[in-house]
């Protein structure tokens, strides 16, 4: 058979695609951070993530958990997300309106990313499923204060249909094809070294 004429198998509806998928930042906010286990890795792979989504066209949305008392986003990916919808529920299901807006364009998938991996970024996850979207969690851009709070609300997540990933896999999956401009700035993501505190 003529290399030419093969075609390439339908795109699993499991996988993210620039089209149908939307990054969501959870509560990454400068009074928080620094109690999370690794903060500098969470934040790193959120910037990458950022900035990869903002490559391929993805929405990007983003909460701030009671602001006043937990402070502003911070900086490292303050300047990357503007001005932030707040809430004082755990859920970001609270910003109805957020989510109400990527179902309109199209976007049933969603990447979470934030903190923390036990509450907001959990309870969110199971929310946004009962109201119909499909939910990727990346595993190596949320965290907890505790290992066992991380590592339970991994465990809860996935049983219950949460998809995990990682970034580099996030990126790869939006990405979709090598060759084209696109991948060569996602490639440029995926190695850069991590900070030293990682």
């Amino acid at each position: 058979m003529n290399n030419n004429t093969l075609q390439s198998l339908a795109r699993s509806p499991e996988l993210m695609g620039r089209s149908d998928t939307a990054l969501l930042v959870i509560d990454a906010q400068q009074r928080l951070m620094p109690q999370i286990l690794e903060p500098a890795r969470i934040v790193w792979n959120i910037g990458r993530l950022i900035d990869g989504a903002r490559i391929l066209g993805l929405e990007v949305v983003a909460t701030e958990q009671y602001p006043r008392g937990l402070g502003p986003t911070v900086p490292e990916l303050a300047d990357r997300l503007g001005p932030l919808p707040s809430k004082l529920a755990f859920s970001c299901g609270e910003c109805a309106e957020l989510f109400s807006r990527l179902a309109d364009a199209g976007r049933h998938k969603i990447l979470l990313a934030g903190v923390e991996a036990h509450v907001c970024v959990m309870q969110t996850a199971l929310d946004l499923m009962h109201d119909g979207f499909r939910v990727y969690v990346a595993v190596d851009a949320i965290g907890s204060r505790s290992e066992q709070d991380f590592q339970t609300a991994l465990r809860r997540m996935e049983s219950l249909g949460v998809t995990l990933t990682t970034t580099e896999s996030a990126l790869f999956e939006w990405c979709e094809v090598a060759g084209t401009p696109e991948f060569k700035e996602i490639s440029r993501l995926v190695r850069q070294e991590p900070p030293s505190a990682c």
